[in-house]
């Protein structure tokens, strides 16, 4: 099955910014395009943004004058329903309300021929039940845009229970050649990257419940160490407050309250004062004119200690022992150790990269993961408070010797960075296991919907194939409510590559 025909029209339902959005993609494409809203009057308005923001296009040399006039040309805005007669496609952007939705698809069926393919771009709601009110619920798929549509590359294509093979084909093969990235995805709640981008905001607001650091710090760490474009916390003051809340309510819900999608009650605070980001002035963070942007936590510069002991394999932090050489501080191996890696500071003290296990030992400071020690501008650091005097001091300055800024936070399992990858591999092997998606699709998806640095699959091979799970394990170990428990997927991941080395568990 090809893609629609450029001669075939395309309608867009809903002229809002997504529905703009759509109808601009498509638009640019080739195909004739028809505008609908309920509302009078508001698909002409429609028609004219789309017409301001194809002369920018033409501004920056992205279009030719000549081809902005014809697209404007295949431009059309429609009176009712019935002017979207013929057309292969019909994509509906309306109010994320399902008897809408439903009734908005039942009117098109009578007007449009049975050859037409029919679309939703829900982000929140069952595509299977959507589909559900149709007579013929076979030609139905989801085709979920991100936003902006026309800069955003991904499409997630989603095949409802009862959408046929050839409908998603096409969807998919329509949307690639509009010069999208499109990813097949099974309908489930969240479809793949907001069912799997959960624990991004989930452990951000975790850590800063628990009191493990404030906001601004969670996201300097998440930033510099983590490698993610944005944090947590200034993500959701971007998106609003209210969407990030209400799609995480609706994918909690949709899993039947399941412990691993429970929604943050400091974040329902935040909604219920109206502080919703940047579109209310005040979130997370304050956007009011003259508000100061509050500063990460950093630690004091301290003395590097003269060398450290290297004992064991260090894992993901293996790239370490070369930094600390170049540092000039002196590096000591010693082999016999086999409980994981760890570097001994001069004072007896011992720094270990976080395994998701909170500490209570007066002679260990973790660190925290980072994308790439070598890149990484930030590091965080970990200590109970009963740590034994000068072991902080020691580990602050051996990675301020490595150019890091360091930032000490509270005694959290898993600390910020490691603990978000953790779970975030987690989910992906969970949904690609529950036939969701393929691996490399997830990977496309939440590298090119959330512009995640690295595809959790990625990551999990970076990482090794265990460190997740035994990640998991001891965190749920200290903290047994059933959101770190990792899934049946990962432990199947972590015991098969256990026996290919020889060492089940």
């Amino acid at each position: 099955m090809t893609a629609l025909d450029l001669s075939s029209p395309v309608a867009v339902v809903g002229t809002g910014t997504m529905g703009q959005g759509i109808a601009q993609v498509a638009l640019v494409a080739g195909h004739p395009v028809r505008l609908y809203d309920a509302a009078p009057g508001r698909a002409r308005e429609a028609a004219d943004a789309i017409g301001a923001r194809l002369d920018r296009l033409v501004e920056k040399d992205r279009l030719t004058g000549a081809e902005r006039d014809a697209a404007r040309a295949r431009l059309t805005p429609a009176e009712s329903l019935a002017g979207l007669a013929g057309c292969g496609l019909v994509v509906e952007a309306v109010v994320e309300r399902l008897d809408v939705k439903q009734e908005l698809f039942r009117a098109l069926e009578d007007v449009v021929g049975d050859d037409c393919l029919l679309a939703t771009n829900t982000s929140s709601l069952s595509v299977t039940a959507v589909g559900g009110a149709l007579r013929e619920p076979g030609r139905f798929v989801g085709l979920h845009f991100f936003n902006p549509a026309p800069l955003l590359p991904l499409v997630e294509v989603v095949s409802g229970f009862a959408t046929d093979p050839a409908s998603a084909t096409r969807a998919y093969e329509t949307a690639r050649a509009w010069g999208k990235t499109p990813v097949a995805c099974a309908d489930t709640p969240g479809f793949v990257v907001n069912r799997i981008a959960r624990p991004f905001y989930a452990e951000a607001l975790a850590v800063f419940e628990n009191q493990g650091a404030d906001p601004a710090t969670v996201d300097a760490v998440l930033r510099e160490s983590g490698g993610f474009r944005m944090g947590a916390f200034e993500l959701t003051d971007l998106i609003g407050q209210d969407v990030n809340e209400s799609v995480t309510h609706s994918v909690w819900q949709a899993f039947f309250q399941d412990v691993r999608f429970t929604p943050s009650l400091a974040q329902r605070r935040l909604v219920e004062s109206g502080r919703l980001g940047r579109k209310s002035g005040q979130g997370w963070y304050d956007y009011r004119d003259g508000a100061e942007r509050p500063r990460p936590h950093t630690a004091e510069p301290a003395e590097a200690p003269a060398y450290v002991v290297v004992e064991g394999d260090l894992g993901p932090a293996a790239g370490l022992v070369g930094l600390i050489r170049e540092a000039g501080v002196e590096v000591r191996p010693k082999d016999g150790y086999d409980d994981g890696g760890r570097l001994v500071l001069p004072g007896g003290g011992t720094l270990r990269l976080t395994d998701g296990e909170p500490l209570g030992s007066k002679d260990v400071v973790h660190f925290d993961l980072a994308l790439d020690y070598r890149a990484a501008t930030r590091i965080a650091l970990s200590a109970s408070e009963e740590v034994r005097p000068g072991l902080l001091s020691e580990a602050t300055g051996l990675f301020q010797a490595l150019g890091k800024e360091v930032s000490v936070v509270g005694d959290v399992p898993g600390m910020i960075v490691a603990r978000t990858v953790a779970r975030i591999i987690d989910l992906a092997f969970d949904a690609v296991a529950r036939g969701v998606a393929t691996p490399e699709d997830v990977d496309t998806a939440m590298r090119l919907g959330v512009n995640y640095p690295l595809g959790p699959f990625e990551w999990s091979r970076r990482l090794g194939d265990t460190w997740a799970y035994y990640l998991l394990v001891q965190a749920h170990e200290w903290e047994p409510s059933g959101r770190w428990a990792p899934s049946l997927a990962l432990r199947r991941h972590a015991n098969a590559a256990e026996a290919r080395e020889g060492t089940p568990s």
